[in-house]
C-alpha cells in the first residue's frame, strides 16, 4: 500500500481510504470485519461525516458502537470526519463546527479527530469564525489537522487568509469517466470543446502547488451518482475491455485498475471507497501502487470519452 504524509498527522496515510457512509445497516461484526479487512490490506485512513447515516452521526455511532478501532490501536489509524451540511443549508459558523465535533467524538468514541474537513462550500462563510473554531479545536487537542471538501482555489484562499493551520486536504469527485479536474487542463484553450470549460478554477494544479492532497470520492461512478462504469458495456464497452486487459496484465481486478488510474497521477491523490464489501476493499487496495504507464493511463482517459486535442 502506497502511503503519504498529511500535515500534522503522525500516522502515514494510505492512498486508499475506507469511506463509512453506508455502514448503518451492517451488524457490529460486519463493521469490524470490513474495517479489519481494510487494515489488513494496508489502509490506515477512515472517512466519516456528521450527515452520514439515517440520522445525524448515524454512521459515526455505528462505527463507535461496533468497536471498529480498539482504543489500544487508536494511534495506528487516521479518522477523518466532516462538518457543515445541515437540513437545507450549509453552516460553517464557529458554534456549529464546535458542537458538531463534540458530537462526532462522542459518536465515534474517540478523544480526537485526526482530520476535520469543511463539507461543501458555505457561501455565507465568515472565515474569522472558522479560524476561531479551528484554533479552539487544535488547542484542546480535539482535532489535529484540517481541510475542505469540494472547494475551489478561491474558496480555499479566502479561508487561508484567516486560518493559520494548513488546509492539507480537498475532497473532490473524481473517476476515469468523471474527471473534469483533469480533463479541462488537457483541453485548455480549445474554445469549441465543452471539455475545455473550467468548472473548478484549476483545483488540480492549485493543490499541487500548495501541497494539498486531493481525495477522490465516487471513484467508480460514471457521473454524479449515475451508477458505476465498471461492467457497463452499454455505455463504456471499449473502456471496460481495456480495463479487463490491464487487469489481466497486472494480476488484479478491474476495480484495482480503476483505483490505479487515480493513484498513478503524480498529484499523489487518495481514493475514497464507498463499499461495504470486504472483497471490494481488497480489490481496490490492490491497485494502490500499480504503475500504469503513460500510454496505459491515457488510453483509459480517451476511452472514457475525454479528448486529446
Amino acid at each position: 500500500m502506497k502511503t503519504l504524509r498529511l500535515p500534522n498527522v503522525p500516522v502515514p496515510a494510505s492512498n486508499v481510504i475506507l469511506g463509512l457512509m453506508r455502514i448503518t445497516p451492517l451488524s457490529d461484526e460486519e463493521i469490524r470485519t470490513l474495517v479489519g479487512t481494510a487494515r489488513d490490506a494496508g489502509i490506515t485512513m477512515f472517512d466519516h461525516a456528521d450527515i452520514y447515516g439515517d440520522e445525524r452521526h448515524g454512521c459515526e455511532t455505528r462505527f463507535g458502537d461496533a468497536g471498529a478501532i480498539p482504543a489500544s490501536e487508536r494511534d495506528q489509524v487516521i479518522i477523518q470526519s466532516k462538518v457543515g451540511i445541515r437540513d437545507g443549508y450549509f453552516d460553517f459558523s464557529r458554534e456549529h463546527i464546535l458542537t458538531t465535533v463534540d458530537e462526532s467524538l462522542a459518536a465515534l468514541r474517540t478523544d480526537y479527530l485526526d482530520i476535520l474537513l469543511l463539507h461543501r462550500p458555505d457561501t455565507l462563510v465568515e472565515p474569522e469564525e472558522v479560524a476561531a473554531a479551528f484554533d479552539e479545536l487544535e488547542a484542546s487537542g480535539k482535532v489535529r489537522a484540517f481541510g475542505v471538501s469540494n472547494q475551489t482555489p478561491g474558496q480555499i484562499e479566502l479561508l487561508r487568509r484567516w486560518v493559520k493551520q494548513p488546509l492539507g486536504v480537498d475532497q473532490v469527485q473524481l473517476s476515469i469517466t468523471h474527471s473534469p479536474i483533469i480533463a479541462q487542463g488537457v483541453a485548455a484553450n480549445m474554445a469549441a470543446l465543452d471539455q475545455s470549460i473550467d468548472r473548478d478554477n484549476g483545483i488540480l494544479d492549485y493543490a499541487r502547488l500548495h501541497d494539498i492532497t486531493l481525495q477522490a470520492w465516487s471513484p467508480y461512478q460514471k457521473g454524479f451518482f449515475d451508477g458505476v462504469f465498471l461492467g457497463d458495456r452499454d455505455e463504456y464497452a471499449e473502456l471496460n475491455d481495456a480495463i479487463d486487459e490491464l487487469a489481466a496484465r497486472y494480476g488484479i481486478t478491474p476495480t484495482g485498475i480503476a483505483t490505479a488510474w487515480i493513484t498513478r497521477h503524480p498529484a499523489n491523490m487518495q481514493v475514497v471507497l464507498g463499499t461495504t464489501k470486504p472483497r471490494r476493499v481488497q480489490e481496490a487496495a490492490a491497485g494502490s501502487d500499480v504503475p500504469l504507464t503513460r500510454e496505459e493511463w491515457y488510453r483509459l482517459f480517451r476511452l472514457a470519452g475525454h479528448i486529446l486535442p
